[in-house]
């Protein structure tokens, strides 16, 4: 498995790590069969938020972690906080600080290896947000810190407050998810791919050092469902075979390998709790994909060059 460094330092994990929000629909036992799996396939990495099924994702973590034959110090752990569901995000200190407690209890550790901020808080007072980080800190709670979904000025707004180096930007980023790359392609165009929706985040992470975690890597749309063997996505798939066939994976590992090799340090998030299934997408943290494969899988996806 490739190894990452997170943002600029010497922390380095692994480069597919494993998403549980869907952990609430194992028990216990199986969800420790899912970390365990994970483990022996080289992820080290493990992203939460305090929302994922209601919190029960983390509390069957918590006991799956008990009963399976991985340490706590064996992981890095992330979790995500600032959504109230359904009423607001809340980047108070008071909330962002409960939300941390509560993620450690349910989880069942001593500390997260990382905290982002779910998603940007348009009420957000910086200077609350750096007190809580710098409370969360020096308690040990956390160590490290970075957001999601946040665009540069976001980004480098909250930055420019704080005294810890925010290290990650997780984002939504697949092969049929690709409007990060698809606008830079077509710059001073007219066509709807040329449209800059985020303010050229894999770019601005370059040059800060930041680390891009990339949700939903198999998937299509929003939440629209996967395009691994998707009777829609005819070509793609059959792009995916033939390259799974050349180095013996499966496609999912492809389509991992194709994030991975971009050069802004991406790390993948898997969100499948299939034992099978995590083995197979882990697969693609090993697999060096050639420049002519990566173009050729955009291509099948329905994209061109002008």
């Amino acid at each position: 498995m490739k190894q990452r460094y997170i943002g600029e330092t010497n922390w380095q994990a692994s480069a597919v790590a494993l998403g549980i929000m869907r952990m609430d629909s194992l028990s216990p036992k199986q969800a420790a069969k899912a970390i365990d799996t994970a483990y022996d396939s080289g992820i080290n990495y493990i992203d939460s938020a305090d929302i994922y099924g209601g919190g029960n994702s983390e509390k069957i973590f918590g006991q799956a972690l008990k009963q399976s034959s991985v340490k706590r110090e064996d992981l890095f752990i992330q979790s995500k906080g600032g959504i109230v569901p359904g009423k607001r995000y809340d980047f108070s200190k008071e909330h962002l600080i409960d939300a941390v407690d509560g993620c450690l209890e349910r989880l069942g550790v001593d500390y997260l290896d990382s905290f982002l901020l779910h998603r940007p808080d348009p009420l957000m007072e910086p200077d609350e947000v750096a007190e809580a980080f710098d409370e969360l800190q020096t308690s040990g709670k956390v160590r490290h810190f970075g957001v999601s979904n946040f665009n540069p000025e976001q980004f480098m707004f909250l930055q420019e407050n704080l005294d810890q180096r925010l290290l990650i930007n997780q984002l939504q980023f697949s092969i049929m998810h690709s409007g990060m790359i698809d606008f830079g392609l077509h710059t001073n165009m007219t066509d709807t791919r040329s449209i800059n929706h985020d303010g050229g985040l894999l770019e601005f992470s370059r040059r800060m050092g930041v680390t891009p975690q990339a949700w939903s890597p198999f998937q299509y749309g929003t939440f629209a469902g996967t395009f691994i063997n998707n009777d829609k996505f005819p070509e793609l798939n059959k792009k995916l075979q033939e390259l799974a066939d050349k180095y013996g994976v499966s496609k999912n590992a492809i389509a991992a390998a194709w994030i991975l090799r971009h050069p802004a340090n991406i790390q993948v998030i898997i969100g499948t709790m299939n034992p099978e299934h995590i083995a197979d997408s882990a697969k693609g943290g090993d697999i060096d994909l050639t420049k002519q494969e990566w173009y050729d899988i955009y291509f099948a996806a329905g994209n061109d060059l002008p």
